[in-house]
């Protein structure tokens, strides 16, 4: 940024030398006393020295403007770095993050899966202990019917 004022300020330096040049080189012409012929050669004099000065801006206008030239093609080319730079930090960040969450939706399925099949494996095991105490139940239902029909002949029997 100083860059860019210290080229307007030399921009406004060189057109304000210029306009004071004319201005001050018209108001000695006219102010002067002096005959025709020379007034003739004095203002043909300014109008070359004029002339000569427009000519200096011209070359310092070309000079200058290349410059701009060349600053807004380093310019861009820096950009353009920078940006191809944080592109590639981004598409790195990003496979790593993509990684990350493979690697982690991978533990949480491995582990629910792991929990599935424990819980797939004590309902195998309350079911048999279910069937166990079914058929362990069912058989002391059995003897008490026994034990209740015997009774009940000894009943009849006395």
């Amino acid at each position: 940024m100083p860059k860019n004022n210290q080229d307007i300020n030399a921009k406004d330096f060189l057109i304000g030398s210029l306009v004071g040049t004319v201005v001050g080189a018209s108001l000695a012409l006219l102010f002067a006393p002096k005959s025709g012929k020379e007034l003739r050669g004095d203002i043909n004099k300014g109008a070359h020295e004029l002339k000569d000065k427009a000519y200096e801006l011209k070359d310092v206008a070309y000079e200058k403007s290349g410059e701009l030239k060349e600053y807004a093609k380093e310019q861009a080319g820096h950009l353009q770095e920078i940006v191809s730079d944080k592109k590639s930090e981004f598409d790195k960040k990003y496979q790593e993050t993509k990684q990350i969450l493979k690697e982690k939706a991978s533990e949480a399925k491995d582990e629910l899966e792991s929990q599935v099949a424990d819980a797939e494996e004590k309902a195998e095991d309350v079911k048999k202990t279910a069937e166990k105490k079914a058929q362990a139940t069912k058989k002391a239902a059995e003897d008490v019917k026994d034990a209740v029909e015997d009774a009940a002949e000894d009943v009849k029997k006395k």
